[in-house]
């Protein structure tokens, strides 16, 4: 075999190897593509589904059980809905900024622990605290199905029963500034217009 034809040989042999690469990068770049935190809801604009689930057994404020939690407790003024579950780190990386969000006056914050055993959300709450006013114990993670809810943590801002706005993955100091605080200062702005 001449040499120009072993070159060509060569190069035709490289030819699936190109198309391979071509095809790697092209999925590699769509895969890539986009912010994964930033899922559209079909619920946004909705009204929260319907739901009752039962408190955390044995949780407790000041003496006091701590309330389950309901779509008629979202029904008036703005809420923030945190879904957590006690084996979840980012959860937990998370809680010491609800804590400080629960401190916000204009807005109620409550949680729906997801897929949790009761013994285990009480051990993570009492150790960090509970920051949320009441919390349902969703235990087969049917609430957030209804929800779309598919991983913990996501966050939801309601007003009025409706859903305005769902993050998606932990909260930070910087996704609450950009994204948390201005879907509740809009949600509350709704609210006051006539």
């Amino acid at each position: 075999m001449s040499t120009p034809t072993r070159r060509r040989t060569s190069l035709l042999a490289l030819v699936p190897l190109a198309l391979f690469l071509a095809l790697a990068g092209l999925f590699y770049a769509q895969l890539g593509a986009g912010d994964p935190s930033e899922v559209p809801s079909a619920l946004i604009g909705k009204p929260v589904p319907d739901f009752h689930l039962d408190a955390i057994a044995g949780l407790t404020r000041n003496g006091e059980p701590v309330p389950g939690l309901s779509s008629a407790d979202l029904e008036k003024g703005v809420s923030v809905v945190n879904v957590f579950a006690s084996w979840c780190a980012p959860c937990r990386a998370e809680h010491p900024l609800l804590t400080e969000l629960a401190n916000d006056r204009r807005i109620r914050l409550y949680g729906l622990n997801y897929k949790d055993a009761d013994d285990q959300a009480l051990r993570f709450l009492n150790g960090l605290g509970n920051p949320y006013t009441a919390i349902g114990a969703d235990r087969n993670g049917r609430v957030g199905i209804d929800w779309g809810v598919y991983g913990v943590p996501e966050t939801f801002v309601v007003a009025d029963g409706r859903i305005t706005a769902k993050l998606v993955g932990p909260l930070t100091p910087t996704r609450i500034a950009a994204e948390l605080m201005p879907a509740i200062d809009t949600a509350l702005a709704a609210q006051a217009a006539p």
